[in-house]
């Protein structure tokens, strides 16, 4: 099993595009209201002159992510509706952390993910470091048995409000806030198995008890025990980490190296936007993926 390299690309769409960059700043639509936030590997200069924007995220001095927003027309303090695929609505809000309630470069993971389960009777998956949800609605809408977990109880909230809007609420979505490392081992211990797991854990983090994440220290157990919930008729795990000093190629080797005896294929690559005008690929995150 040797890994392959792979980008996959985030297109524009009405739920959110990439409009210009470059200076280290982007400039985003989301539905129709337009922002500019920070952006340090858009080296390369703008395309247009002028970015007219309901608001734009200013970083503060230090390597902590701080910084806030600064408002040139009035935005919703609660946030304003969004849909992703015409099946899953969403609140979109300008957050303190820069970002905006969802990650828009998932759009391919999560149409890929629903292609691996595609032909699977009843799928059971679940979604480490799940946050507001719209992946686990993005497959759940695709029919699959959901397993929803993050440490906030704020994110799950949110991520259950979501399903409200997307009339959702009855599906079957189980919201856990918990620890993701403890939930993966309670779920091993009981022998669980899944079709298919998503994570997307952060550089570092907190439980709801004060527990601590580190992903360089914590992520080879949280995969070792990842991959004892998944069997020889599972489909996929797929993991992507955002902003840190570490390369694909590490994370490739961390699955090959516990996917190896169950066949399929390891993949490993980038995650990008693709600018709307020009056409250029930014990068946002690495990722590995295990697929059969």
């Amino acid at each position: 099993m040797k890994p392959d390299f792979v980008t996959l690309i985030s297109e524009p769409r009405s739920d959110y595009t990439l409009i210009d960059s470059g200076h280290g700043r982007k400039y985003e639509s989301y539905g129709d209201r337009y922002f500019i936030r920070p952006e340090p590997q858009a080296m390369w200069a703008p395309a247009l002159a002028e970015w007219p924007a309901d608001a734009e995220f200013v970083p503060g001095s230090d390597d902590d992510g701080g910084g806030r927003w600064y408002n040139n027309k009035p935005v919703p303090m609660d946030g304003w509706p969004l849909s992703w695929n015409d099946e899953v609505q969403f609140t979109a809000s300008c957050t303190p952390f820069r970002h905006l309630g969802f990650f828009p470069d998932m759009d391919p993971v999560w149409r890929w993910m629903r292609e691996q389960l595609a032909g699977v009777t009843d799928p059971v998956a679940m979604n480490l470091f799940g946050y507001t949800g719209v992946g686990t609605l993005a497959l759940s809408s695709a029919g699959a048995q959901m397993v929803h977990v993050d440490a906030s109880k704020k994110s799950v909230g949110q991520a259950r409000a979501n399903a409200e809007m997307s009339g959702m609420a009855d599906r079957p979505i189980r919201w856990i806030v918990d620890d993701a490392a403890k939930f993966v081992a309670r779920e091993v211990r009981r022998e669980k198995r899944y079709d298919g797991i998503l994570l997307d854990p952060p550089k570092y983090g907190r439980g709801p008890e004060g527990e601590v994440w580190r992903l360089e220290e914590d992520l080879p157990e949280l995969i070792a025990n990842c991959r004892k919930l998944l069997d020889a008729e599972s489909k996929f795990l797929f993991l992507t980490v955002y902003a840190v000093r570490m390369s694909a190629l590490a994370l490739g080797g961390l699955l090959e190296s516990h996917f190896a005896d169950l066949g399929g294929k390891v993949e490993f690559g980038e995650l990008a936007v693709r600018e709307q005008g020009r056409g250029m690929l930014l990068p946002t995150a690495i990722f590995a993926r295990w697929s059969r």
